[in-house]
Order: C-alpha cells, then structure tokens, then sequence
C-alpha cells in the first residue's frame, strides 16, 4: 500500500488503488476493500505484464497480443477450427475470425473448410509462421523471465498455486468465464 495522494492530478495507474478504495469506502461502507483490493491489483499487474510483452516483443513482430495468442496456441496444438482456438486463447470467435483474415494475409495461418463440418474453417500454421512464432517466443520467455526474477522461486511457486487456486474456484462455481 502506498500513501494516498491528496489530490487528483498526482493520482497515477498505481496510486489510484489506493485512491479508489478509500473513495468507494466513503461511499459505500459495506464494500470489502481487500477484495476490491486483490482485484484492482491483479488487473493491474495483468494489464501492465500484457502491455510490456505487447510493445516489447509482439508489436516489433508485427502481430497483437491477441495475434500472438492465436500463433501460440496453433504452434502448440496444431491445427484446429477456429472455436476450438477461441476456447484456448480465451478470446471470442468473432476475434479469432477477425484476427486470422489479417495472420493469414501476412502468411502465418492457411484457413481452409474443415472436413467433418464444411462450415468450420480449420487453421493451420505456416512455416513462416512457425519461425516467427518459435523466434518471438524466446524473446517473449526472457520477457517472463524478468517479470519472474522480481519473486524468488519459492514466492513463484506460492503465487502460481494460489493464482491456480482462483482459476480451479471460478471454473467450480456460477463465475461467468469465455467459453
């Protein structure tokens, strides 16, 4: 916890945690500003480690971060329709449908009907986009790596079972998630 600016305008992405949590106590009493807390910090880790690895690593590659996603779950299970990637990537769809007109202009993907159902497209990685998924993926490990090495090993293995912990509970209970 840091201490709360006094006025708006020094309010930054980190700050306004604290900031908010204090405002919406004010407000609303009965909010639980630890849960408000863990969400508003973990969106914001989240957001931050995805915005590094996008502008470090992805965008120099010429792909998004929801690009990225689709290479890497085809490099790594294949080729497969497009709902099946959705549901690996945690994305929608309509975003995998939109994302692989544009992989597939730059070479990455080939789409073709799948043959079990013609009105599935089954996607398939290029070579070309193999070696670019494959080159980017080291340069995205080493990204992870120094987002790791701010924990040792073993707060590494408690914040991987906890972080584990939330998804298995979300997935047990009426938590909304894609699909």
């Amino acid at each position: 916890m840091s201490t709360e600016p006094q006025e708006q305008d020094q309010l930054d992405f980190l700050s306004f945690v604290d900031y908010a949590i204090d405002r919406t106590k004010a407000e609303l009493p009965q909010v639980d500003p630890v849960a408000m807390r863990f969400v508003l910090t973990l969106h914001r880790v989240t957001s931050a480690l995805v915005y590094d690895l996008e502008s470090s690593v992805h965008r120099p590659n010429g792909w998004s971060w929801p690009g990225f996603r689709v290479l890497f779950v085809l490099w790594l299970a294949g080729p497969m329709e497009a709902r099946q990637i959705a549901e690996l990537s945690g994305m929608s769809r309509a975003a995998v449908s939109a994302l692989v007109k544009t992989l597939e202009r730059d070479g990455l993907v080939t789409r073709e009907r799948a043959t079990h159902d013609r009105r599935a497209l089954q996607l398939t990685l290029t070579e070309q986009g193999r070696d670019a998924i494959t080159g980017a993926f080291e340069e995205h490990n080493k990204r992870e790596q120094a987002w790791a090495d701010t924990l040792t090993r073993p707060e590494l293995t408690v914040l991987i079972g906890l972080l584990e912990k939330l998804m298995h509970g979300a997935q047990a209970t009426e938590i909304k998630r894609r699909s």
